[in-house]
């Protein structure tokens, strides 16, 4: 339950299906809604497991990937601030199992809904509908774009628009080449052949757990491609 006038403000700031709600529904996801604070690193969801609550996250980031049986992973998508998790909500809806794994990338906080509520809220209050089947054609967008890529494109172009994408957080990236090959759905070899070929042209410096950037055109004129 949450109780503070201070924090239902944030969170109809940082929720805008709570700015268009009205006030009964207001309070009543405020009443149903419970604060879970989750460490990085922990397991929020396996393949096979029981959806029994839908979780809205306020702060952090989750990770939502596939793993196959050889142990290779592919990200399907991140849920930050103001974001939700389409594939609970969907199993949620459809009493199936969870398809994926989902994991605390960070330090996490959110609002976790009983899945009683979620299900109910869907034919009564229009504003949780929107909010849900939003998520459904975001996140839908977003698969089929990773599929889109792992099917069609160069691994060098996928490889140099990946790093592109993370240069807004500085021009040294602490990330292993295990991490971008997880993310791109491919192998740490196959990712670390094409580093090294960058490397060559000087366009990254890689270090141990790190990358620098240092011909950011070059990367984006590759990446350009995509």
């Amino acid at each position: 339950m949450i109780t503070k006038p201070e924090q239902k403000q944030r969170l109809v700031e940082l929720f805008p299906f709570l700015k268009v709600a009205t006030p009964d529904f207001q309070r009543i996801f405020f009443d149903a809604a419970i604060p879970a604070h989750i460490p990085a690193g922990h397991v929020i969801a396996e393949t096979g497991s029981e959806c029994t609550q839908l979780a809205l996250v306020v702060s952090g980031s989750v990770r939502v990937y596939k793993l196959a049986d050889k142990g290779r992973e592919i990200t399907l998508y991140r849920i930050k601030d103001g974001d939700s998790c389409v594939l609970t909500a969907s199993c949620l809806m459809s009493a199936t199992p969870f398809p994926a794994i989902a994991v605390a990338e960070t330090v996490l906080d959110a609002l976790v809904i009983p899945a009683k509520s979620a299900k109910s809220w869907m034919t009564q209050h229009p504003a949780w509908s929107s909010f849900v089947f939003g998520l459904i054609s975001k996140r839908l967008t977003e698969v089929i774009t990773v599929l889109e890529n792992v099917t069609f494109q160069r691994m060098d172009v996928r490889v140099a628009a990946y790093l592109v994408n993370m240069v807004d957080k500085g021009s040294t990236l602490a990330i292993t080449h295990h991490e971008i090959a997880a993310d791109l759905g491919s192998s740490r070899e196959v990712v670390s052949r094409t580093l090294k070929e960058f490397d060559k042209h000087g366009w990254i410096n890689m270090g141990r757990g790190e990358l620098f950037i240092q011909d950011l055109p070059q990367l984006q004129n590759l990446a350009a491609e995509i």
